[in-house]
């Protein structure tokens, strides 16, 4: 049988999503308490990676055992009893056998906050910079040139092993709320460090640093080296992702 977990997490402590050798992730965290609970190996298959410490509103992810899991919602709740405070899981859904989490995916959106003053409540959690106007009109001018384009090398990690460069961008705005500014952006699919070197990109933009013109060469160069640098993980939240109503109802 298999299930879809719906999870959240605090990436701050985790290399982050994906299984690797002398790093502790938020994969390798799961499998392990499921795999007590459950009295069976149990193997969890992600709808994407994130990189450590980068975090998650939502995150899902599929697995697969031989008996029927019983009451979900007590389930959800000694398997929330047994996982560490900075890793949540939200609900459990009985899915049709070949649900996949990661290729069954239509949407998913990542949300990045700066904050534009120091906040103790957002140590950690946003990217802070102070002392500094940005012009976010300019910011969300350029934003709107990524919905225009397909090819996203310019903003993906060198030497990643991906088939193609090509996303379709739904979504890409900056939000004010206070003192805090909300990048957010929806795509079909997202590259290896896509978000952090597109907000590195725009927050340049917004400090008079690179025109909108200088904007578009990069995004027509597919070169890395001509981008910002990335903004840094702790700002990154992977915040939705959408699923077939078949699969998952919307909520």
């Amino acid at each position: 049988m298999r299930y879809f977990l719906e999870i959240s997490y605090n990436g701050a402590d985790y290399h982050g999503w994906q299984i690797q050798p002398n790093a502790i992730t938020v994969q390798e965290v799961l499998q392990e308490k499921l795999s007590i609970l459950l009295r069976e190996t149990i193997e969890v298959i992600g709808a994407g990676r994130t990189d450590a410490g980068v975090h998650a509103k939502q995150m899902f992810l599929h697995l697969d055992v031989e008996k029927d899991l019983g009451d979900l919602k007590q389930l959800c709740f000694r398997l929330n009893s047994f996982l560490p405070k900075d890793i949540a899981v939200c609900r459990i859904l009985e899915v049709p056998r070949d649900a996949h989490a990661r290729f069954d995916a239509i949407s998913r959106e990542y949300h990045y906050l700066v904050s534009t003053q120091k906040d103790p409540f957002l140590s950690g959690f946003a990217w802070n910079i102070r002392s500094l106007k940005l012009d976010v009109d300019a910011m969300n001018l350029a934003a709107s040139k990524l919905l225009k384009h397909t090819y996203y090398k310019c903003f993906s990690r060198s030497n990643t092993d991906v088939q193609t460069y090509d996303c379709t961008i739904s979504k890409a705005i900056w939000v004010e709320d206070n003192n805090v500014l909300r990048f957010e952006v929806v795509a079909n699919r997202f590259l290896r460090n896509m978000v952090r070197a597109m907000v590195g990109t725009l927050i340049e933009v917004g400090k008079g640093n690179c025109t909108q013109e200088e904007f578009e060469a990069i995004l027509n160069s597919g070169d890395r080296k001509k981008a910002g640098a990335s903004a840094p993980a702790h700002g990154l939240y992977l915040y939705k992702i959408v699923y077939p109503e078949e699969i998952i109802s919307s909520r």
